[in-house]
């Protein structure tokens, strides 16, 4: 796979996260797949880390557009694989994504599930893997894979604060619908174990209907850290 697929890690104080994925990729990166983990700015030993297991370590200014985008910019593959730093990828997803390839998508993206132990991380994980089936739009969470050269052609990642899987994955829905991929990617639930359950379930939907509805990303961003709308 050496000049088919870059698989591009945006990360941030991920030292307990980012091993553990870049784990699980080990025998795609054996095989020839490239590696990139982009640093915005880690106070922690992130970086170390990433560079015993991966191709490259950049670091850029934060935002995990201009993260994306800063790898993708560095990466040699046919394809990209945006996968976040909090994601579990197991043997049957890779062995999914290297038979998607092979027909050779425009792009696509993963089924996802949330890490959590419960009927309601279940559930949500469920529910959002069949919006993006029926929408065709994605998040970043379901590490969303795009032909290198169409890509390119689109700009890359719109360099906004928050949105902006939402944003490219609109924009390739017009050329193509996505690969669905029905093997699960694992996310890590800490936001909805932090903030809770239902209100992040709420706040989602209310920070996408605000996107859709033309607010701007950067105060949609404030609200998303802050994990409320007040």
């Amino acid at each position: 796979m050496s000049s088919l697929l870059s698989v591009v890690i945006p990360v941030r104080n991920e030292a307990h996260s980012l091993p553990l994925l870049l784990g699980d990729l080990a025998g795609l990166r054996a095989g020839g797949a490239e590696v990139i983990v982009v640093d915005g700015g880690s106070s922690d030993a992130t970086c170390e880390l990433a560079r015993a297991k991966a191709d490259h370590v950049l670091v850029c200014e934060p935002g995990r557009a201009l993260q994306m985008n800063a790898g993708a910019a560095l990466a040699q593959g046919e394809y990209l694989w945006f996968v976040h730093a909090d994601t579990r990828v197991s043997v049957e997803a890779l062995a999914a994504l290297q038979d998607a390839l092979a027909d050779r998508p425009l792009w696509g993206r993963f089924d996802v599930r949330l890490s959590g132990e419960g009927a309601a991380f279940k559930l949500i994980g469920k529910m959002i893997s069949l919006r993006s089936r029926l929408t065709g739009v994605a998040s970043g969470d379901q590490g969303i894979f795009v032909r290198r050269e169409q890509f390119d052609a689109m700009g890359g990642y719109a360099p906004i604060a928050l949105m902006e899987d939402l944003h490219l994955c609109r924009h390739l829905k017009q050329q193509a619908r996505p690969r669905c991929i029905n093997v699960a990617l694992s996310t890590s639930s800490r936001r909805w174990q932090q903030n809770g359950v239902w209100r992040t379930v709420i706040l989602m939907w209310c920070l996408r209907l605000a996107y859709y509805a033309g607010v701007n990303p950067t105060t949609l961003a404030r609200h998303y850290r802050r994990g409320s709308l007040l």
